[in-house]
């Protein structure tokens, strides 16, 4: 019998000097009632297709959540496009102890164009930049 070893590019270790560079289960928001908790509270921040909310909490590092809703992007490739990239800019950023929900709130494409392209992915990626940008400033 052959034992599977995980490469050490695959693992989740604690990711060198910066911090965790992992995206595991406690840095997500998950629980109905943690979402509604930070949904109460006005948006800090918005962007042409995304809105922000975040909220202190008494953990050690930042959660996020992501809600992307099928009316702003109705195939699964975008959507998924779109948690993966907030995902990302996420986990390599400085942010403080909060709990932050991005919510899709403008359509991003639409049936008739690509489901996702390089150019779709790097205009959300610098979107999602700015929005990110007031909260990893505040953390400094």
């Amino acid at each position: 019998m052959t034992e599977f070893v995980q490469s050490p590019a695959l693992s989740r270790g604690p990711g060198g000097p910066d911090g965790p560079q992992d995206f595991a289960r406690v840095r997500r928001i998950v629980k109905t009632d943690e979402f509604s908790s930070v949904f109460r509270l006005r948006p800090v921040q918005r962007s042409a297709h995304f809105v922000l909310y975040t909220r202190d909490n008494q953990l050690p590092h930042a959660r996020l959540g992501v809600v992307a809703a099928k009316r702003f992007a109705p195939r699964a490739v975008t959507r998924n496009t779109i948690k993966r990239v907030t995902r990302e800019l996420f986990r390599v950023s400085r942010l403080p102890a909060i709990d932050c929900i991005v919510r899709l709130s403008r359509p991003v494409n639409s049936k008739s164009g690509p489901a996702t392209a390089t150019s779709l992915k790097t205009a959300l990626r610098l979107e999602l930049q700015r929005l990110f940008a007031p909260l990893i400033a505040g953390a400094k």
